[in-house]
């Protein structure tokens, strides 16, 4: 039997940074890791070993935005409440991909959408006073020493006909 909470009970996106402990973080938004592997892999493209897979809660408001970054793994995106998630992935050969995370797959929108390593990818909620709660796996996993947040004018000049995006989802 599901039981469904009344409206007063719906938990808005400050009752999950409570309740989940979610911290700022550096690409915008919140987030708290959930998982880390015990065990390690070491792989020629990566500088010492890393842990298998690793897992995050990723929460975003209307109004803010996960700015353009990008790491050596790929990461799925899992969404779990809230309005859908325009993820924004540019590809190394300039293909842009935008995926829409959320529960409405009538209107193409997905569950779980994976960003290939390497590519270029930034995240915002479109939907005024909307918010979402994602989660984030990474494999191998994820290490600071793997992200690269992206310097607004080089990236305009490695793509420029995405340069209006990149503009609004970067950082000066």
């Amino acid at each position: 039997m599901i039981i469904m909470p009344k409206d007063d009970q719906v938990p808005g996106p400050q009752d999950y940074v409570d309740h989940l402990n979610l911290i700022p973080h550096p690409e915008g938004g919140f987030y708290k890791e959930t998982y880390r592997g015990n065990d390690t892999v070491e792989l020629a493209s990566f500088e010492g070993p890393r842990n298998v897979c690793t897992g995050i809660y990723y929460l975003l408001q209307h109004g803010h935005f996960s700015a353009f970054h990008r790491i050596k793994s790929d990461e799925m995106w899992h969404f779990y409440d809230g309005t859908d998630l325009s993820v924004y992935v540019i590809y190394p050969d300039a293909l842009l991909r935008v995926i829409k995370l959320g529960r409405n797959i009538k209107e193409g929108e997905v569950l779980q959408a994976v960003v290939p390593a390497g590519c270029w990818f930034a995240s915002r909620v479109e939907q005024e006073e909307g918010f979402a709660l994602a989660g984030c796996t990474v494999a191998p996993g994820f290490d600071f020493q793997d992200f690269e947040m992206a310097g607004r004018k080089a990236l305009v000049k490695e793509y420029p006909q995405h340069k209006t995006l990149i503009t609004q989802l970067t950082r000066a």
